[in-house]
């Protein structure tokens, strides 16, 4: 081959071989090149703002769920805007007179000052989880702050209510007791406007509606004949518990008119004004007074969303 033919042939495969070169470097890339390290970082930030948009809208979710736990009914919550409803002891045997013993504990420890709310500092709401054994009783305070008061139990799990109001503070928080022991919960009681007890007949009219305030009344009556000589307790002609069957949320319940104000009776009926949580059934618990003794009528009521 002479000399021309030869260098055509290397240029040839010189060419060829710088063809392959750039085919191969536009497969694997630039090596070492500097613009990656910014691509890479910028990648990184990018999905780490994806992340923290994600915390943010559950820290929002979890905003929401707080603002909502501001407007939850009474007796959700055993701690609430800094006091906290502490048993000595979370569980106590069956029977009667049972010592229980608990504090209400504030930022500064227990509480020992208190305001007087319907002729009590405290008042003490106990139910078993089943809606039955129903006692509003008002335990004696010690002077470092323990409430003590006997309470009748039956076996199963009870819900304690301490509605109290301490330095123009009024709350009403909640805690669970166990009492061990066979237990059979006994169904909820269908709903009824009358209700019997010790020979007295109570009848109920009105109804509840979620996100208004209700007039409910309640009339008392002894062998036929209304009773119109009601004894004042706790400040009014009666009081009024009211329960959701369920969680057992305490829904706060005002009387209408006070004994002594002129223009509200001593009986036969009793008005309240209440305003429910949330459509449901709600077991409500009617005190009233009459010859010295205090009784409690029971009734079911059926919640309805307002029109």
């Amino acid at each position: 081959m002479n000399a021309p033919a030869k260098l055509g042939v290397y240029a040839l495969c010189l060419a060829g071989a710088f063809g392959l070169a750039a085919a191969v470097g536009g497969v694997v890339g630039p090596i070492g090149d500097d613009d990656t390290a910014p691509a890479a970082a910028e990648s990184e930030e990018s999905g780490m703002a994806g992340h923290g948009d994600e915390a943010g809208e559950e820290e929002e979710g979890h905003t929401e769920s707080a603002e909502g736990a501001d407007h939850l009914p009474g007796g959700l919550m055993s701690s609430e805007n800094g006091y906290t409803f502490a048993l000595v002891a979370d569980t106590l045997p069956a029977g009667p007179a049972q010592p229980l013993q608990f504090t209400i504990d504030g930022p500064d420890g227990p509480v020992t000052e208190y305001d007087v709310e319907h002729e009590q500092e405290l008042h003490l709401i106990a139910v078993r989880r089943d809606l039955t054994g129903y006692q509003h009783v008002h335990p004696v305070r010690a002077d470092d702050g323990t409430w003590s008061v006997p309470l009748d139990l039956t076996s199963g799990e009870w819900k304690l209510f301490a509605d109290f109001s301490t330095e123009g503070e009024a709350l009403t928080l909640g805690t669970d007791l166990s009492v061990p022991g066979d237990y059979q919960p006994a169904a909820l009681p269908p709903a009824s406007t009358t209700a019997q007890v010790d020979g007295y007949t109570v009848t109920l009219d009105g109804h509840m509606d979620t996100g208004v305030e209700s007039k409910l009344t309640l009339s008392v009556s002894r062998d036929g004949v209304p009773v119109t000589d009601l004894e004042p307790y706790l400040g009014a002609y009666g009081h009024l518990v009211a329960l959701r069957d369920g969680d057992l949320a305490y829904l706060h319940v005002h009387p209408e008119g006070e004994p002594g104000d002129g223009v509200t009776p001593s009986g036969p009926d009793v008005s309240f004004f209440a305003t429910a949580a949330s459509a449901a059934d709600y077991r409500l618990f009617f005190d009233f007074e009459h010859d010295g003794v205090v009784r409690t009528a029971e009734f079911t009521i059926a919640a309805e969303d307002h029109p």
